[in-house]
């Protein structure tokens, strides 16, 4: 047979009601016991029957118990005593900023152009010449921003160019390298051709050759009249070095 479940209410049959509380009171006693010595602890209970019996279970000393218990609670006391002492510091300063608060977020309000319904000229003044001095501080941050900028986009083309310099060097310098090695192979292969090495004085000075070039300057020297100038007598060939 399946017990129902018990429903937490005063039961109206006075006959159930005390026999519900001899068998919950045998069960809590025992309970109490089982607690003390399985935990070591302890328990004191006390019950009192609707009639005013008094049932009691004590794993040491009823009085003694009760003694702790008044002791621990009067600290108890103290301490939320304490605490709510402490707390209304607390509370005050909350209140305060929370007042704070609020009236940072008119001014904000106001800042911006709202709710100026209730402020006289000289409320009008102050915010003007707030928001005066707050744009000139912002123009001035504008101004160093940007002069920081400008300065620091300078410093990274500097080295930009820098570095670009530095790899044309390299570039350079390698291209001399190639360079070298190539004329000591053309060298090794005249040399096995049994071709005379190239004059490298010769390609650097290109202009003194030219002025050492022979020419030949034609002159011619007729005697006699006009007319028998088809008649041409020998020439002679001057030669200059």
């Amino acid at each position: 047979m399946v017990r129902g479940k018990t429903q937490m209410k005063r039961i109206e049959n006075a006959t159930s009601r005390q026999v519900t509380f001899s068998k919950r009171r045998n069960g809590l006693l025992k309970k109490a016991f089982e607690l003390s010595v399985l935990c070591d602890a302890e328990v004191a209970l006390i019950v009192f029957s609707t009639r005013g019996k008094l049932y009691e279970f004590s794993s040491s000393s009823m009085n003694r118990t009760i003694e702790s218990y008044q002791k621990r609670a009067k600290n108890v006391g103290t301490s939320s005593k304490m605490v709510k002492d402490n707390m209304q510091p607390v509370k005050e300063d909350a209140f305060t900023l929370a007042k704070k608060i609020e009236l940072l977020e008119v001014s904000k309000r106001k800042l911006l152009g709202d709710g100026l319904e209730s402020c006289s000229i000289d409320d009008l003044q102050q915010l003007e010449n707030q928001l005066e001095r707050s744009l000139t501080r912002i123009r001035a941050r504008k101004v160093y921003a940007l002069a920081l900028a400008f300065l620091l986009i300078n410093h990274l083309s500097f080295h930009q160019k820098r570095k670009k310099n530095q790899l044309f060097r390299e570039q350079i310098e390698k291209l001399k390298g190639e360079e070298k090695i190539l004329m000591e192979e053309n060298t090794k292969l005249r040399e096995k051709c049994g071709m005379q090495p190239p004059d490298l004085s010769a390609t650097k000075t290109p202009q003194i050759l030219q002025d050492r070039q022979i020419i030949e300057v034609e002159t011619e020297l007729f005697i006699g009249p006009p007319d028998s100038r088809d008649a041409r007598p020998a020439h002679k060939t001057i030669r200059a070095d």
